[in-house]
């Protein structure tokens, strides 16, 4: 049985899904599906101008995953672009931060918060464990 996949912190989910060439109806074309954890590789290192090293950091993973997630993510956008398919952003073991409201007496703010919600698995697991194995903190 293959390990668990661990969650991985991503900023939030797009605003936008669904990414199609123009001019072609949808269902005559393929779909490829980038998961939410290879688009933020692609913000992160791309668009960010981080080091696999940070990066990685900022997702909670190995520098060695975050370079296989980041190549992954390569592979299926320009698979996309070049052959004119429907790329579809959604799924993945990821984990986005709560974003809660606060009324500071200025107006409503926007703030993370880092623990809690999420998408896909965030939290201790299936069984309440972190991944089901051994008997958990305290």
């Amino acid at each position: 049985m293959p390990r668990p996949h661990k969650c991985r912190f991503v900023g939030g989910a797009p605003g936008v899904s669904h990414f199609k060439p123009a001019g072609v109806p949808g269902q005559n074309l393929v779909t490829v599906e980038l998961h939410l954890d290879e688009l933020e590789a692609l913000r992160l290192a791309d668009l960010e101008g981080l080091y696999q090293e940070q990066a990685a950091g900022a997702m909670g993973i190995s520098r060695a995953t975050f370079g296989r997630v980041l190549d992954r993510a390569h592979q299926k956008v320009a698979d996309a672009l070049i052959n004119g398919k429907i790329l579809s952003v959604r799924g993945g073991h990821v984990a986005t931060p709560m974003i809660r409201q606060y009324n500071c007496g200025t107006g409503v703010d926007n703030f993370p918060v880092p623990t809690g919600g999420g998408v896909g698995g965030f939290g201790r697991g299936r069984r309440g464990r972190r991944h089901g194995r051994g008997p958990g903190p305290g």
